[in-house]
């Protein structure tokens, strides 16, 4: 059966000038309404008139679910979407859930009744099973399902990165640093790279995590540095940029200097202001990219467009900073 795709190929134009020429946008040229026409009569293409449907009874809006507008990544994250959706002529509604499950799944359901046109969610919440396939929807990070699409960055070679950059700054007994959540996300993946990479390159390395339901922050690091296979460990990769920063603050009170006796890496790159002292080495997550990427990949789905690939992982990139 003829897609959308083949047709906006046929006719030499894009996906989304298909999609006009099918609702009858006004915006579009007659000889290029008479090209796509003439590519669908060709190709018998019979348009998705549930996705049609879906998305003419809905308003611009699109929901984007975030566990706390307080973090900095989330909020730059935020940021860009907005942009790119008000660029394509949408609305943002912005669903706050604090990380609870109860506000995720009210939320969800907000688009079950066709009050938005499609949503972008991060949950670290196990609500997989709540979640419909049959709707327009981009997850950040988790996999929901086989038939909804991740954005992520390359958590992967994030993580081997850092073993790599703590290795070139003299580190020679490295730990890894964690907060977990109960269902699963690419995050895992940072520790994965990092362990794998220490393994390739002989250096002796261990790991601490803690759930985020017990995680607290004097109990997380009292425990890490007593603990005796941590001693003499002179190279951190935390998980995220907010781990590695109190990291650092802890290690103070156990007479570590970082990085003369210490080096530490963070994951995110959410330092940008150079007041802030010291600047963390990080591994920077594209955000602008993801989000711009997670718009244009919804806008397709709410189009009617059936996705090629369930995830697409962006490349990270090292950004030294005086914590190495």
């Amino acid at each position: 059966m003829p897609s959308i795709k083949d047709v906006a190929e046929l006719a030499g134009v894009g996906v989304g000038t298909v999609s006009r020429v099918i609702n009858n946008h006004p915006a579009v040229k007659s000889e290029t309404r008479e090209k796509v026409n003439v590519a669908i009569k060709q190709l018998n293409y019979i348009p998705n008139e549930v996705a049609r449907n879906f998305k003419m009874q809905k308003s611009t809006m699109v929901a984007l679910l975030l566990p706390s507008i307080w973090h900095p990544f989330f909020s730059e994250l935020a940021y860009y979407i907005e942009d790119e959706l008000d660029r394509e002529g949408y609305k943002l509604m912005l669903c706050n859930s604090g990380g609870r499950p109860d506000k995720e799944l009210y939320y969800l359901d907000m688009l079950n009744q066709n009050k938005v046109a499609g949503i972008i969610g991060i949950t670290y919440n196990d609500i997989e099973d709540s979640v419909s396939t049959d709707i327009p929807i981009i997850s950040l990070d988790r996999h929901l399902g086989k038939k909804i699409t991740c954005v992520t960055s390359d958590n992967y070679t994030g993580g081997r990165i850092a073993l790599q950059e703590l290795v070139k700054a003299g580190a020679t007994k490295v730990a890894y640093l964690g907060v977990t959540s109960s269902a699963y996300s690419e995050v895992l993946l940072r520790k994965s790279g990092f362990i794998d990479e220490a393994k390739i390159q002989g250096i002796e390395f261990s790991t601490y995590e803690e759930h985020d339901e017990v995680y607290e922050d004097d109990s997380f690091f009292e425990n890490f540095f007593n603990l005796p296979h941590h001693q003499n460990v002179n190279g951190i990769f935390a998980n995220t940029d907010i781990l590695a920063a109190k990291y650092i603050d802890k290690a103070k009170l156990y007479g570590l200097r970082t990085p003369e006796d210490v080096k530490v890496i963070g994951y995110d790159g959410i330092q940008d202001n150079k007041l802030f002292r010291p600047i963390l080495s990080t591994i920077r997550q594209p955000v602008e990219e993801m989000a711009r990427i997670s718009v244009k990949l919804l806008l397709r789905k709410i189009e009617g467009e059936l996705l090629e690939q369930e995830i697409y992982r962006i490349p990270v990139m090292y950004r030294r900073g005086e914590t190495t």
